[in-house]
């Protein structure tokens, strides 16, 4: 079943956002991505931080006022954990996460095409191999659909404060830090 097209076209409005502000954030250079793999530049480090306390705080916000629900996903352990290798070995080859790859692309840079072209071959064979995947790798220690307050019983504004104060005192380390190697410059 489709989605209506005013979903589509949210989701749409909302890619084309998220890749001006990519774009904007200068984080689809790939001096910028390199300099942060050599903890040089933390641009993508500063954009990534900001980028999940001020969605935490949306999702909370919208799910608080009814103008949103949450949909878990099964934790699905096994699955995440070479997925999350894939996704790194595959930035570190080609300098770019998904999203900065798309934005690169979008804006004309070749070498962010073929990152691009991986990723949708990458796509297509997983939707084609979908049903040997979800009967061995996504089983395999899969814990349903649970959250973190879930299994730590922790209540989730208390992980999600702790969470938003480690990323904030993190961003200061990162500003006091820079400030010091433009200062030794």
């Amino acid at each position: 079943m489709a989605d209506p097209i005013g979903k589509l076209l949210l989701g749409l409005i909302t890619g084309l956002a998220f890749g001006f502000l990519l774009q904007k954030g200068q984080v689809t250079k790939y001096s910028v991505i390199v300099g942060q793999f050599l903890l040089r530049d933390f641009t993508v480090l500063k954009t990534m931080l900001t980028a999940v306390v001020v969605g935490g705080i949306g999702v909370y916000v919208l799910t608080a006022l009814g103008a949103a629900t949450l949909h878990i996903k099964p934790a699905q352990l096994a699955a995440v954990s070479i997925g999350g290798l894939v996704f790194g070995v595959g930035m570190a080859l080609l300098g770019y996460c998904p999203g900065t790859g798309v934005a690169a692309a979008a804006e004309g840079r070749r070498d962010a095409w073929f990152g691009v072209a991986g990723m949708m071959c990458g796509a297509l064979l997983f939707a084609e191999l979908f049903a040997f995947f979800n009967n061995t790798v996504l089983s395999w220690l899969n814990l349903g659909p649970v959250t973190l307050p879930q299994l730590t019983h922790v209540p989730a504004a208390a992980i999600f404060l702790v969470l938003t104060a480690g990323a904030v005192l993190l961003f200061r380390q990162v500003e006091t830090r820079e400030r010091r190697q433009k200062a030794n410059l």
